[in-house]
């Protein structure tokens, strides 16, 4: 963390990793999640309208969509697109930088590595989670809503009535914290098995498959918890 403040305070070379970092991050993942997101959102109303229809309770679709989009799918499934594309990324490329002795460059000249190298991937992952998840909620109720309104005749202002009214601050609160969660996860531990290589080139892809893994393992750890805090705290 101190590295991090350290970076938005005084950081110049540094910032153009960081820069680098979101535009990888984000900026390049924003066409497959939109497709992700949107087809999620018209296939949960294209295939749950007419379900909930033949039961007369088409208002539960609203606490459906949020519970699958916002709550549970929107987050780990954002996190799952940054880790197949920047976790492998980041471990395989500080892993490289420690095998070719870059680190140990780093540091002869006096520049402190964790500042310099991981700290913007740090921040530039999280932050870049952070807003996919944000876009992911927007386009996967959109893809909801254009089903709803084209196909089934819902009068927008209905479905945008019946969302709000069932969206809570909780359910937004949940969201953010998840994406803030597994960005720290996945950045931290992308950086984290980037490093622990030690002098052989084929460790390389090693740390990048062992990056993927625990990553992908301790972001379902965490979304389990805080899905099971949430739900506790809502009883």
């Amino acid at each position: 963390m101190k590295s991090a403040y350290s970076l938005v305070v005084h950081g110049k070379v540094s910032h153009g990793i960081f820069v680098f970092q979101v535009l990888f991050t984000f900026v390049e993942a924003l066409s497959i999640t939109f497709l992700i997101s949107f087809g999620i959102g018209a296939a949960l109303t294209a295939f749950g309208l007419p379900f909930l229809e033949s039961f007369s309770k088409e208002s539960l679709l609203f606490p459906l969509l949020i519970a699958i989009i916002a709550r549970e799918l929107g987050p780990l499934f954002t996190a799952i697109i940054v880790i197949a594309r920047s976790a492998t990324a980041i471990a395989t490329e500080l892993a490289s930088m420690v095998i070719t002795h870059e680190v140990e460059a780093y540091i002869a000249t006096g520049l402190d590595p964790i500042e310099h190298l991981a700290a913007p991937r740090f921040l530039g992952v999280s932050f870049s989670v952070f807003l996919l998840n944000i876009y992911f909620l927007i386009f996967g109720f959109l893809g909801s809503f254009l089903v709803a309104v084209l196909f089934y005749q819902l009068p927008p202002a209905a479905f945008v009535s019946g969302f709000f009214q069932v969206l809570s601050i909780k359910d937004v609160l949940i969201s953010l914290i998840k994406g803030i969660c597994f960005g720290t996860i996945i950045s931290i531990i992308s950086i984290v098995k980037g490093f622990s290589v030690e002098r052989s080139s084929t460790e390389i892809p090693v740390a990048g498959l062992r990056a993927v893994s625990a990553a992908l393992a301790w972001c379902i750890v965490a979304d389990v918890v805080l899905s099971g805090l949430y739900y506790v705290c809502a009883s």
